[in-house]
């Protein structure tokens, strides 16, 4: 590598490279996992593209350990890249919080509050009177985008801390529940410019 012409080759071999490797790893990685995500949602656009570069950088990553095979020091910049790759993947995908998922909620008590407060947020549902192993219950579904999960967790705890509910990925869904920003905008004209009902 002409560009590190001067710089003493037990450094270059012993940290330069090795850093490189290592971080490398984990671009490719990280975008693999990415890769990953949008595939199973179903993307046809940003996945091909994560792809292409994610090959493109390891690529480099592996021409240079296969020039430097007499140094370990390379082999574990490799394997630690690619750790540190899925954890901070999985971070990134954990922030991004794609895609939807549907929640299912099944408790004893009477759902009517819960109901009330998630359709005043602007969420969808459906309620449904089923029968468990110890009597009746009430089963509750809903499909929300994930950004949302944390705040319907938290409204489902605030009403029933035992409540027991599931939550699992969706693909793709026919339509959306009504955006909390929507519902805000909407409450935050009214309380400016109130609609008066005729007489």
């Amino acid at each position: 590598m002409d560009y590190f012409k001067g710089i003493d080759p037990d450094i270059m071999n012993w940290v330069i490279i090795p850093v490189l490797i290592f971080l490398a790893r984990i671009m490719d990685v990280t975008l693999g996992t990415l890769r990953i995500v949008f595939i199973s949602k179903g993307d046809k656009v940003i996945a091909p593209l994560l792809g292409f570069v994610e090959v493109l950088i390891w690529l480099v990553a592996i021409t240079q350990v296969m020039q430097n095979l007499s140094n370990f020091a390379s082999y574990f910049a490799w394997a630690a890249g690619f750790a540190t790759g899925n954890f901070l993947g999985l971070r990134i995908e954990q922030k991004l919080a794609l895609g939807q998922v549907v929640v299912r909620v099944i408790t004893v008590e009477s759902a009517d509050s819960l109901i009330d407060r998630l359709t005043n947020r602007g969420y969808r549902l459906t309620a449904l009177d089923a029968k468990g192993s110890r009597g009746k219950v009430n089963l509750l579904f809903m499909i929300l985008k994930r950004k949302k999960l944390q705040e319907v967790i938290g409204i489902i705890r605030d009403y029933n801390p035992n409540a027991f509910y599931s939550i699992e990925d969706v693909r793709s869904v026919s339509g959306t529940e009504i955006p909390e920003e929507e519902v805000e905008r909407k409450m935050s004209f009214r309380k400016f410019f109130p609609v008066r009902k005729g007489k």
